[in-house]
């Protein structure tokens, strides 16, 4: 053990309880830097209703369910009564009925394992699991596939478009091919998959199709109500045998709802894990999860009420609104574009011309200018992307937002571009990450330019550039070893 190590801080557990005034006071001091979570300005991770009331429903709901434990719906049977509430109220919104079986999940990636291993554990004569993918897929699919050894076929989609192209799709299904997948809409540009013809090939083949509905599931069917050209893509697609729809995203309940839906109870029957061969109590899950606060569940219940079909026709009609206003305005400053059509209310903003604009700079002169734009890289021929989620409140930010991007835009035109980081990916190409612990590795990051300082947060370009240029699996290695340097405590000594 090194000197640095025998000097760790004492243990945060205090000898004597202290209040709980202290305690949020210091909870507010630690989120000071953190991006807010209201009013549109961050365009990834939150989802704002604007809607103090519905929040405060939201709120009390969850907390007046935070000691339930979901473990065991016989012990607490409300847990039963408002999953049925919830996952009948997503059916009903996406083409099944009061009938359709479904889970209530923590989020989209849990949504995403569940429907894997349902359609894994259905075919157990497939000695090695495939599923089809579109090379947009969501990262899920790809953590699904390492936890349950299931391999991940990703097919390149339309480079024009950056839809998944059904004759491509059903061309990579084999004998070993278990699950074929299509997205509505893909995270990275807003764009629906042809779910239909996805599906049907699928079917000719006697193969189930999930479809990942987890960012748009329950906003398209209300984008559609306002106008937009909405695709087809839920259970009413003849083919589509599984949906996921998270309700912590355009649904605007707390932290983490989810709803998986499957056509058929033998599907859902495939999820679940039990376990009576031990000498405890039987384990039935439905999740990943065993013990699990009600909260989550309770406070997607309450939102939905509290919202209402009027409440989301308002909410889908400001995002499309914002949405058509943003695309416009992007297509009017110089070196910049949205990369595809988008059918939802996500938009990539891409670079092109003859003066095309770093967007890692871009990003960061956003950031100081309030907005936060999340940083997308290129892939398999792909390019690289500012990603932006326009919800009900975004309406209000739009003018603002364009405003910045325009000075972020005239401020990286005037510094010129940047040199890329030849040296440092010389050097990470020859390292062997598997051989350096946390101290080694963070004693590296300054001559990566990878900075663990909370005052660097704002400035990732750098980071971004040097990943954008790294091949995929290297780029998994340095991002692996980065958190795993960023949570090691010594770092914070």
């Amino acid at each position: 053990m090194t000197d640095r190590q025998t000097t760790l801080p004492a243990t945060a557990l205090p000898d004597a309880g202290r209040p709980a005034e202290e305690l949020l006071a210091e909870l507010r001091a630690l989120t000071a830097a953190d991006l807010p979570t209201r009013g549109g300005r961050t365009t990834a991770y939150t989802y704002d209703a604007g809607r103090p009331e519905v929040r405060a429903a939201a709120e009390g709901a969850y907390l007046a369910m935070l000691e339930v434990n979901g473990l065991d719906p016989t012990a607490f049977p409300s847990i039963v009564a408002l999953e049925r509430q919830v996952v009948g109220a997503v059916a009903a919104r996406l083409g099944g009925d009061a009938a359709t079986p479904g889970i209530f999940t923590s989020g989209g990636t849990e949504s995403i394992l569940l429907a894997v291993k349902a359609a894994r554990d259905a075919r157990p004569e497939v000695a090695e699991p495939e599923i089809v993918v579109p090379a947009t897929a969501h990262a899920a699919f790809f953590k699904a596939g390492k936890y349950l050894r299931v391999k991940v076929v990703a097919v390149p989609v339309d480079p024009a478009t950056f839809r998944a192209v059904p004759e491509a799709m059903a061309a990579a299904c084999t004998e070993r091919t278990v699950l074929v997948v299509a997205s509505a809409p893909s995270y990275a540009h807003g764009v629906v998959d042809p779910v239909a013809a996805i599906a049907a090939a699928a079917a000719e083949r006697g193969l189930p199709c999930h479809v990942d509905a987890c960012v748009g599931g329950w906003l398209l069917p209300w984008l559609a109500e306002a106008g937009a050209e909405v695709p087809p893509f839920d259970l009413s697609v003849p083919g589509v045998t599984s949906l996921s729809c998270d309700l912590h995203k355009f649904g605007y309940a707390p932290k983490g709802a989810s709803v998986l839906l499957f056509r058929d109870q033998a599907m859902r029957l495939a999820a679940y894990f039990a376990c009576a061969q031990w000498p405890g109590y039987p384990v039935v899950n439905s999740t990943v999860q065993s013990s699990k606060g009600a909260g989550p569940l309770a406070g997607a219940w309450a939102t939905l009420q509290a919202l209402g079909a009027d409440g989301y026709r308002e909410l889908g009609r400001a995002a499309l609104d914002a949405t058509r206003r943003l695309t416009a305005g992007v297509a009017q400053i110089d070196g910049l574009r949205v990369l595809g059509t988008p059918d939802a209310t996500l938009v990539a903003i891409g670079t092109e011309g003859e003066h095309p604009v770093d967007l890692w700079e871009l990003a960061d002169e956003s950031r100081a200018r309030g907005f936060f734009l999340q940083p997308q890289l290129s892939v398999d021929g792909l390019p690289a992307s500012l990603h932006v989620t326009l919800t009900g409140v975004s309406g209000d930010g739009v003018d603002a937002l364009l405003g910045a991007l325009r000075e972020s835009h005239d401020a990286v035109r005037a510094r010129g571009p940047v040199a890329p980081p030849t040296e440092i990916l010389a050097l990470l190409d020859g390292l062997d990450f598997t051989a350096l612990d946390d101290a080694t590795f963070a004693a590296l990051l300054p001559a990566t330019g990878l900075d663990l300082s909370p005052e660097a947060a704002t400035r990732m370009a750098g980071v971004n550039r040097l990943l954008d240029a790294l091949p995929p699996q290297l780029r998994d290695q340095l991002a692996t070893r980065f958190l795993s340097a960023l949570y090691s405590p010594y770092l914070g000594a």
